[in-house]
């Protein structure tokens, strides 16, 4: 049985990513999605497009997804396909992270409802769509799922993530000098062990 990971990268990151995967799976390909989506709507055609195309390869697909990465492959409904999925730093609730955006911006929803779009100083745009698309669709997993989360994300809140975990009956690992981006030499280490372990686990 032909079996592959994909990496799913998130904001600013790159399919390329991918090869730090590579000698965790030495017995699977791994492969990055190069994707263009911005926006949920437009990730659930192009992720479900190139996860269907995996699978006439591929009998098992493991998923690794990485913050709105994470959210986009939710969105998309991944987990119809993935037999696992380890989400690091995953965005699982949108519409409260839009609305702390919107706090911070000094915005009212009666405004961005007038303007539909309106441009922040941290570099964000707000938008009304996605605001109601969040809200409309928030995001549920199906499939075996490990989540691994730190402690300083100022993203996505403890309780947030944890609430999620529970409901979708993931485990949930937190790196107390974690934050939402892992990219030290501590922190990748860390997520490279909680993979490790949780692959010899199966």
């Amino acid at each position: 049985m032909k079996e592959c990971v994909l990496y799913i990268h998130g904001r600013g990151g790159s399919a390329a990513e991918r090869k730090h995967y590579i000698p965790l799976f030495p017995d699977r390909e791994v492969i990055g999605l190069d994707y263009r989506s911005a926006v949920p709507w437009e990730a659930e055609k192009e992720f479900r497009a190139a996860v269907q195309n995996l699978k006439q390869k591929y009998a098992r697909i493991t998923l690794i997804a990485n913050s709105i990465g994470a959210y986009f492959a939710m969105c998309a409904g991944l987990d119809a396909f993935a037999a696992k999925a380890y989400f690091i730093s995953p965005i699982v609730d949108m519409e409260g992270l839009i609305l702390q955006m919107m706090r911070i911006a000094g915005v009212t929803a009666a405004e961005l409802e007038a303007k539909k779009e309106i441009p922040t100083a941290l570099g964000e745009d707000l938008s009304w769509q996605y605001l109601c698309y969040a809200r409309s669709y928030p995001v549920r997993w199906n499939a075996p799922a490990t989540i691994l989360y730190g402690a300083g994300d100022t993203l996505t809140s403890y309780e947030t993530v944890s609430a999620f975990a529970n409901a979708c009956g993931a485990d949930l690992t937190v790196m107390e000098n974690g934050e939402h981006w892992f990219h030290t030499p501590a922190q990748m280490a860390f997520l490279d062990d909680w993979i490790c372990r949780n692959e010899n686990q199966l």
